[in-house]
């Protein structure tokens, strides 16, 4: 039996974080919303019109909505890019919580 999906996605954001580097302190800089337009962007690289050619998505309805740089725009097949979309939404989560937490720690004027 393969991995689910959920296992795949928790090992790619595991990834992200050891391989690439990515860590809380840099996903935290991504305030407007760029986590998850990558998210959507990967999302988008998965429809049946978008083929992948040397690292780059044909389909640029999903490549308009990548937020960084061109050579972090690594779509592959339609699997592979929805465990990233589920990686970085995982990654804009974790952000969010951070931030709540943030938040409900500094309004409790303690």
């Amino acid at each position: 039996m393969s991995e689910s999906g959920a296992n795949q996605i928790l090992s790619e954001r595991l990834r992200q974080l050891e391989a690439e580097g990515w860590s809380a302190n840099h996903d935290d800089a991504f305030q407007e919303g760029e986590l998850i337009q990558a998210a959507i962007a990967y999302v988008l690289a998965t429809t049946s019109d978008c083929c992948c050619v040397g690292g780059m998505a044909e389909n640029t309805e999903a490549f308009a909505w990548w937020p960084w740089n061109i050579t972090n725009w690594k779509p592959k097949d339609r699997l592979s890019n929805l465990v990233r979309a589920g990686a970085l939404i995982a990654a804009e989560i974790d952000r969010l919580q951070r931030l709540s937490t943030v938040a409900n720690t500094g309004s409790s004027g303690r």
